[in-house]
């Protein structure tokens, strides 16, 4: 059996902290030679904190009683001896629960009243107002107060049909069943809307995010869980009751809230939890094992998956297990296929992603860095001809390549107005980019939607209102490409000619692409329109709900757009960066020639010691390029499938 996702997760934590080190080593190596310009260190920087920020969330999505928060004991708090999430008999989990590590916040529950949903603003916005919460010191020692402290994550509150109704737990000519009304007719809603829990676990440290849901008359109450938070999850974990297989309610909560990504099925983990209660003393181990692969098959086919990604285990077992240290019982559990899935999958899946990205990253920036390096040589080597053919010259020649020197500085000075014309466009450019992308633009696309759905009337043409919105975004992420395309063919015409002209070494980086951001819209759009068009019309007809949605929704666009503008701006920049470093190392270069002349004027054995320095600077650089690659081969050897995830012994000299 491979690494459980405790110990792969582990190894991942080993190896970012590892990786972390030797960008350190690398940025302070650069600003020793004099190489960590402004495009570089911001490279540098955004590479430390791709690693260092390397979020995974973990979402468990069931309906009620499937076992979810005892699948959570098991995988992630066994060692703490005994259950911390509640798991008891009937409804545990009431409101969503995230769980995270914040080095900044001390350990702690955080819990949202449930009475939020009454205001307008969404949970992103919540989140920004810490003092609007209940909070909870934790003592991450004491296990026992973990455990009472987590249990009010179940607690409830009973409210009359018109409160619950204004709270979205009520809806006129719907399937109420889910709802539990008292013989006064109170019905029961959960007591809080979110919570949060920060808490220094090694795998919370180390940068996952478990997210705990709630059975689906919760999850359909709460839009921007379903069309923010699950979808933004790297992997999700279903889970379903081993004996009843696929109920009608675990079908309607994967149909309506869990949106497929066409790119890839592997996030997705369909347990089937409790298979102890097929354990029968009248079947055979075989009988029971045929019965676990029957239902196996039947989930995979009602789903739609891969019957790989179907994991049939005991949760409580598994704990059990865990905690006695039963091996004989933990095999049994299956809970090791489980945390395989999890690992190789979800884990396997993030490191590949994260490993070519950080390779790439590495890669550009020893290009970039090569660049400038390589300029050096070669102005080296025009300083060195140039005095070389001064031996044995009179102090007339000497002074007239003084003033040649002199004109050929004047000369690139003058040119640097076509350069400020070619900025100055760029900058125009980038301008219009900026507001097709900005947050006034996406605030009027939001104003205009939110008008759409509040009209008078059942909401027939929902569909038609996003389709119409989401189109004018994806004109406007094209136009986005189109702007980004002009600014690369002029860059491309400027340094070709600068490189013609000054014997440059410019690169203009490939052009910005936006097919991942349409990407990201369009599962945006399929989870608000997958939401909205399956049983949730009347909860349409309620402005707050129709503003909150909104809300969701504006949160999720946001952060794309804002991704979108950090990349293009980062390209930007380093094509920017590129033009300045070389700019500066030619200015450099003139100041350098004119000092050598003037020192030669000035003494005689002037000539000779300073072609010797010049030697023995060039041998410097040669040292510097092999250091270079050298410092930069480690770091993407790190990244090789068969060393990532795996911690390095040693550090960099």
């Amino acid at each position: 059996m491979g690494s459980s996702f405790n110990e792969k997760f582990d190894q991942h934590g080993v190896w970012r902290r590892e990786f972390a080190l030797r960008l350190k080593l690398l940025a302070q190596w650069l600003k020793d030679q004099d190489l960590l310009d402004a495009s570089v260190e911001d490279r540098l920087h955004r590479l430390e904190a791709q690693v260092r920020v390397d979020k995974v969330m973990v979402a468990f999505v069931a309906e009620f009683s499937r076992g979810k928060s005892e699948l959570i004991n098991a995988i992630f708090f066994a060692d703490y001896g005994r259950r911390i999430m509640p798991a008891s008999a009937g409804r545990t989990t009431m409101c969503p629960t995230e769980m995270g590590y914040d080095p900044d916040v001390p350990p702690c529950l955080r819990l949202l009243p449930i009475e939020s949903r009454l205001q307008p603003q969404s949970l992103m916005e919540w989140r920004m107002a810490p003092e609007k919460w209940e909070r909870t010191d934790l003592d991450v020692a004491n296990p026992k107060q973990l455990a009472e402290a987590f249990a009010k994550v179940a607690e409830t509150r009973r409210v009359t049909l018109e409160d619950a109704k204004a709270l979205g737990f009520w809806q006129e000519n719907a399937d109420q069943s889910a709802v539990l009304m008292d013989a006064q007719g109170l019905i029961e809603v959960p007591k809080w809307r979110h919570a949060l829990i920060n808490i220094a676990h090694p795998l919370l440290k180390q940068g996952l995010v478990i997210l705990d849901t709630p059975g689906l008359n919760a999850i359909g109450a709460e839009p921007e869980l379903t069309v923010s938070l699950i979808p933004q999850a790297q992997a999700i974990v279903f889970i379903l009751a081993a004996d009843t297989g696929v109920t009608q309610s675990d079908l309607s909560i994967w149909r309506e809230h869990l949106v497929q990504d066409d790119r890839d099925t592997s996030t997705r983990v369909v347990v089937l939890n409790k298979i102890d209660t097929l354990w029968d003393a009248l079947d055979s181990p075989l009988q029971v094992q045929l019965q676990i692969e029957g239902q196996k098959q039947t989930t995979a086919s009602i789903l739609g998956v891969p019957e790989q990604q179907v994991v049939a285990v005991s949760a409580q077992k598994g704990l059990l297990a865990k905690v006695n240290n039963d091996a004989a019982l933990l095999q049994r559990s299956c809970l090791g296929a489980l945390e395989d899935a999890l690992s190789q999958n979800i884990m396997g899946r993030r490191q590949k992603i994260l490993a070519a990205a950080v390779a790439r990253g590495i890669n550009e920036l020893r290009n970039e860095t090569s660049r400038v390096v390589h300029m050096r040589r070669g102005d080296l080597l025009e300083q060195s001809m140039e005095l070389k053919g001064l031996r044995g010259k009179n102090t007339p020649v000497i002074k007239n390549m003084r003033s040649r020197i002199a004109q050929e500085q004047a000369e690139f000075d003058a040119g640097g107005v076509k350069i400020h014309a070619v900025r100055s466009v760029h900058l125009k450019l980038l301008r219009e980019i900026f507001a097709l992308l900005g947050p006034s633009n996406l605030k009027r696309e939001m104003a205009q939607l939110t008008a759409a759905l509040q009209q008078k009337g059942f909401k027939l043409g929902i569909k038609r209102a996003y389709g119409d919105t989401f189109e004018r975004l994806r004109t406007n992420m094209h136009q986005v490409h189109t702007k980004g395309l002009e600014i690369h063919a002029m860059l491309l015409a400027t340094f070709l000619q600068l490189n013609t002209d000054y014997g440059f070494s410019l690169q203009v980086p490939d052009e910005p692409q936006v097919d991942a951001y349409l990407h990201d819209m369009q599962l945006i759009e399929r989870s608000h329109v997958q939401y909205l068009g399956l049983g949730n019309a009347f909860r349409l007809a309620q402005p707050a709900f129709t503003d909150r949605l909104v809300r969701a929704l504006s949160t999720r666009l946001r952060t794309v757009h804002e991704m979108a503008l950090t990349d293009i701006e980062a390209w930007s920049k380093s094509a920017a960066a590129q033009l300045d470093a070389q700019l500066r190392e030619r200015r450099k270069n003139f100041v350098r020639r004119l000092e050598a002349i003037d020192r030669i004027e000035q003494a005689s054995g002037g000539l000779d010691e300073r072609i010797a320095e010049i030697s023995g600077r060039s041998a410097d650089l040669d040292q510097a390029e092999r250091k270079l690659a050298e410092l930069t081969d480690y770091l993407i050897l790190m990244t090789a499938p068969e060393r990532f995830g795996v911690a390095m012994n040693g550090t960099a000299g």
